[in-house]
């Protein structure tokens, strides 16, 4: 098993669930990925979650990773990741559901979580996700990243000018009105990988460039774009016809 990034240190995850079956099928799947993964901790609805992050961080181990449901009783996941994701904001939450409702997407986005997943994922992709959002990466299912998309188109043919789209924020300068101008050959290349789902290391292995090198390109094109992260520059690159 490889460890998590940042040496032997194993990646922290804590599992948010009410189903208690599926909390303990998730702390049974990522257990068998020790030592890179270990589950630190497991909730029964929002509150618990709160609670579990503050007691984990007072003790010096806050989880690294939060698998979060949506739909849960006393406080529901949305409103948890945007509690967790104000106090401590290195922690970062994947949200975990059998949901696909765009409404429930965009709100959990807009709350902090850095990725999104249906439960009928693969436990490949489980751990995958974990894995990319720990390295600052923010995975969303194709399936999760379509209905963005369409929202996003929606919300462009509806809004009048000035208003931003609701997945990424608007651009001033020569960002607004010609942002492809602005990019590199080599950065339009990684941007329409990124828009694949494509990680660093797929993008540098396609590419034949280190994946340090991937990322020095990923920071310029979100400053050039003015975006904020992946899963922005992923969106933005779909609906401007770069996916």
């Amino acid at each position: 098993m490889s460890a998590a990034p940042g040496g032997d240190e194993p990646i922290r995850v804590l599992l948010v669930d009410d189903q208690t079956l599926l909390r303990q099928s998730f702390e049974r799947l990522l257990e068998l990925e020790r030592p890179g993964l270990r589950v630190v901790a497991t909730a029964a609805d929002g509150q618990e979650a709160v609670a579990a992050v503050e007691r984990l961080a007072a003790e010096g181990h806050a989880p690294h990773v939060v698998l979060m449901d949506v739909r849960m009783p006393r406080l529901d996941g949305v409103e948890a990741t945007r509690q967790i994701t104000a106090r401590w904001p290195e922690v970062r939450i994947v949200m975990l559901t059998t949901f696909d409702d765009e409404e429930y997407i965009v709100e959990g986005l807009r709350a902090g979580a850095k990725g999104y997943l249906l439960k009928d994922a693969s436990s490949e992709q489980l751990v995958q996700a974990i894995r990319a959002v720990r390295r600052g990466e923010s995975p969303l299912q194709p399936s999760v990243a379509a209905k963005l998309v369409a929202r996003i188109a929606r919300s462009q043919e509806s809004a009048p000018p000035p208003a931003p789209a609701p997945a990424y924020p608007q651009t001033t300068g020569s960002s607004a009105s010609m942002p492809l101008d602005d990019l590199t050959e080599r950065e339009r290349e990684i941007l329409r990988l990124l828009a694949k789902g494509e990680s660093n290391r797929e993008i540098g292995e396609a590419l034949f460039i280190t994946e340090g090198t991937v990322k020095n390109h990923v920071s310029n094109i979100l400053s050039k774009l003015g975006l904020r992260d992946r899963t922005q520059a992923a969106l933005w690159a779909r609906t401007h016809g770069q996916g």
